[in-house]
């Protein structure tokens, strides 16, 4: 315990201290002097540039990025512009602000992403200081320019510059600004002399922080917290005034007693801390403030930058790198000499334990009479997870894992919890990692985004471990990890295609949740394409393949994918797209290779195209098909001379394709157009356009007996046909001479039957009768009944001796016609015996 609390230092009620982190791996002959540096929170990496002053073309300052731990990840010449301000995004990507404005942003290995410019006025005036802040919005930059005009945006991925309001008089720059973030609202925070103003959107407004004295002096430098909650602001005369960055109240002023204006002001503030404090650097000395108005003093032997953290602050040497933070008060009330508290308790018992000794027995029962020994796990576990000495981590998990066995409702999920974040976070500080993260800051940005970071480092099989170790979800886990993994791997100019795509198969294999389209498009974004086409062929959705044939011209093959894959939809949007993009020659031969493709054109050109549908037929000398077209068009058509053309192309196309009753009959078609066209004119029968059978019903209606003569034979119209129409027509309108006289015109080819009926259904039985005995002795019963003539039809019944047709007859007898029934039982019955 005693050297756990050796580099403790006292600041009020509570304590600080410093952790080592790494010994720096880079080597720095003279350290970070003359060097501009920015250090990403949350264990993030450090850029670089060594003497960015240096203008000479002959010799270009360096531009250098390491991990936490001083491994370097790239270096390059910096060929661009004078740089004033470094950066880091949320994602881990280099800001570089330039004195004419532009912003050039690279990846974290050095890769050139885009730029974008601040404006013409900073173009004009040149940038003078520049800071990169983080808000709810994104990573946004502030500048202020030659002409003491403030230019920000709040967020660089949706670029929005805002020019803020002038500062009346203002003839200098500001001694020191920053930014801030109040609901929801980016602000800039200025001191000029003694007056301190806050620009918003619309207005310059000068505030005066409570509490902080006229003899003071002026404001040289200041700071904000790291969620923008607090704001520090130090004077010429060695003051430093603290309170909420919304200047409605102060915390403390104190006097530091140094005059020279820090390099540096961060402050060093946990959740629920007991004393938050401000850090302040100079080039060799360190002082932490704290609200109590006690200091804690660090001499440096070299220069250092200060990186501030959500619960810490993290200090960057040229030799190392330390964690300075307060004592979380869980270990504080383990460690601290002469703890009575139930994790201290609980420790120690654990220790004596281990030694065999059986005090262990008296520390613990001190601890189950006071019930404290669910606290005490509880305060091991917590205390555990605050301590970045692996063997402190053990001791204090040990200890609670003792305390447990005694408990027998204890639930162990925090405990296991625990013990496997401690695992992962001992993993990613590992030197060759570089992630200094404290458990804190874990559980702020949360295990995705650590798999994330680790990711955007190439770190693949960490992050493949530490999924599997923690058994998150595979599309989660393993199959993301396993999908930026191949997207990099494909990037590989050292690798042949055949060994990239067959390395990508065998790791990434049929994971779910892994897209090999995805994997091929990174391909071909990189100018592979007989890669991506190795990778499209293990892609088992048609779906995902088909887009990017597309995008790569591959029009044949895609359309083959696409046949393959039977979904109708997707053959018609690749079919679609090649319409568009080729000439129609190449694109009618490019169908004819693909028949379910052309088939399903044709269907959609039959409703669509009508047009495109007759040259795919002249393009195939498909004249069956053609002539069809002919038809079909020519029933659209309004105008009588353009159907006949169409008829009569209808009928070459037929006569090419050999089709000679298609052909006769589309003739016949002409044929029956013209007579209607010669009738329309002459009687105005508007027959135009009617078949052949109802044009000889409207004819005989009108009264046309040779005109519908005349159809008969032109296109010998089956006999029996004709005379149902004419019956039909001629007992409609009750023209009942006509009818005799029709009947009598030649024998009947439907017999007479049909004009006992025809008759009937115009109930005139007088016309009916006369028909009776022409009808056939087959239909002379049904004839009879048609008429109600039970007599004639019971007759016609036992001439025939049929026993079904005499029992149809006696079913329609009343009781009136006893007799007649008595007549078909007893004509039945000798039927029946004989």
């Amino acid at each position: 315990m005693a050297l756990i609390t050796a580099n403790w230092n006292p600041l009020g009620e509570a304590f600080y201290r410093k952790t080592e982190l790494y010994e720096m791996s880079w080597n720095l002959r003279d350290g970070l002097k003359d060097c501009l540096v920015a250090a990403a929170p949350y264990g993030g990496p450090i850029a670089l540039l060594r003497e960015p002053l240096r203008r000479s073309p002959s010799c270009r300052p360096q531009l250098e990025i390491y991990s936490a731990s001083g491994l370097v990840i790239a270096s390059f010449p910096w060929k661009s512009g004078p740089l004033i301000q470094l950066g880091w995004t949320v994602c881990d990507e280099l800001l570089c602000v330039q004195e004419d404005g532009s912003v050039l942003i690279y990846d974290l290995f050095g890769s050139f992403k885009r730029h974008f410019s601040m404006g013409q006025e900073v173009v004009q005036s040149q940038a003078l200081e520049a800071k990169v802040f983080h808000s709810p919005y994104g990573t946004g930059v502030a500048i202020v320019t030659g002409s003491f005009r403030f230019t920000l945006v709040t967020n660089i991925n949706d670029l929005k510059l805002r020019r803020l309001p002038t500062v009346p008089g203002l003839q200098v720059a500001p001694s020191c600004w920053t930014v801030l973030t109040q609901d929801r609202q980016t602000k800039v925070l200025l001191a000029t002399g003694a007056e301190l103003y806050i620009l918003d959107n619309t207005s310059c407004t000068a505030v005066c922080p409570p509490g902080l004295s006229p003899q003071s002096g002026n404001v040289v430098n200041m700071a904000v917290s790291f969620s923008y909650k607090y704001l520090a602001l130090f004077t010429d005369g060695g003051h430093l005034w603290t309170g909420y960055s919304s200047l409605q109240d102060n915390l403390s002023e104190a006097d530091t007693k140094v005059r020279t204006p820090p390099k540096q002001m961060v402050w060093c503030r946990r959740s629920k801390s007991q004393q938050p404090s401000v850090v302040m650097v100079w080039d060799r000395l360190l002082l932490v403030v704290g609200l109590c108005n006690d200091i804690i003093q660090f001499p440096l032997e070299s220069p250092c930058v200060c990186v501030g953290e959500l619960d810490g602050v993290r200090i960057i040497s040229g030799a190392n790198q330390e964690l300075l933070q307060e004592v979380p008060l869980v270990c504080q009330d383990i460690f601290k000499i002469a703890s009575m508290a139930p994790g201290a308790l609980l420790l120690e018992a654990h220790r004596e334990y281990e030694k065999s000794s059986q005090k262990a027995d008296e520390y613990l029962r001190e601890v189950k009479e006071q019930s404290m020994l669910g606290e005490a796990v509880r305060q091991c576990v917590e205390a555990a997870g605050h301590e970045y000495d692996p063997s402190t981590q053990k001791s204090l998990l040990r200890a609670a894992s003792f305390g447990k066995c005694f408990l027998p409702d204890f639930s162990p999920e925090h405990f296991v919890s625990t013990c496997r974040e401690l695992r992962v976070l001992n993993a990613v500080r590992e030197r060759s990692v570089g992630l200094p993260l404290t458990h804190t800051q874990f559980k702020q940005i949360t295990l995705q985004v650590l798999i994330d970071r680790l990711v955007y480092r190439q770190m693949y099989p960490l992050a493949i471990e530490i999924c599997r170790y923690l058994k998150i979800p595979d599309y989660q886990g393993v199959s993301r990890v396993l999908k930026h993994w191949a997207a990099c791997k494909v990037q590989q100019k050292d690798l042949s295609d055949e060994a990239i795509a067959r390395a990508v198969c065998v790791k990434v294999g049929d994971s779910p949740g892994v897209s090999y389209s995805h994997i091929a498009s990174k391909a071909y974004e990189c100018g592979r394409t007989e890669l991506t086409i190795k990778l499209l062929d293990s892609e088992a959705r048609s779906g995902e393949q088909v887009p990017l044939l597309l995008k790569m011209k591959r029009s044949q093959l895609a359309l083959s994918k696409a046949v393959e894959s039977g979904d109708t939809d997707l053959v018609y949007t690749v079919v679609t797209y090649l319409k568009n993009e080729m000439n129609r020659g190449d694109f009618f031969m490019t169908l004819r290779n693909q028949p379910v493709a052309l088939s399903l054109y044709r269907q959609f050109c039959k409703v669509q195209e009508q047009e495109t549908l007759r040259d795919l037929y002249n393009q195939d000398d498909d004249h069956q098909e053609l002539a069809n077209y002919y038809v079909s068009a020519s029933y659209r058509e309004k105008r009588l001379d353009s159907r006949l053309s169409l008829l009569q192309s209808a009928v070459d196309e037929f006569n090419k394709a050999k089709n000679d009753f298609a052909a006769k009959a589309t003739e016949d078609d002409i044929r029956l157009l013209r007579f209607q066209k010669k009738l329309d004119d002459e009687k105005g029968a508007g027959l135009l356009g009617l078949s052949l059978q109802v044009t000889m019903e409207t004819l005989l209606v009108l009264g046309l007996y040779k005109q519908t003569d005349q159809l008969y034979r032109d296109f010998k119209v089956p006999d029996k046909r004709y005379w149902w129409l004419k019956v039909k027509s001629l007992a409609e309108k009750e023209e009942w001479e006509e009818l005799e006289k029709f009947s009598k015109s030649k024998k009947s080819p439907i017999g007479y039957l049909a004009f006992v009926e025809a008759c009937m259904k115009r109930n005139n039985k007088h016309e009916a009768r006369k028909y009776l005995s022409r009808v056939a002795p087959e239909q002379k019963v049904k004839a009879h009944l048609a008429v109600g003539d039970l007599e004639g039809a019971a007759d016609a019944a036992i001439e025939r001796r049929n026993e079904s047709e005499m029992a149809s007859v006696a079913a329609r007898c009343s009781p009136s016609d006893r007799l007649l029934a008595e007549r078909l039982h007893r004509a039945k019955m000798s039927a029946g015996k004989k």
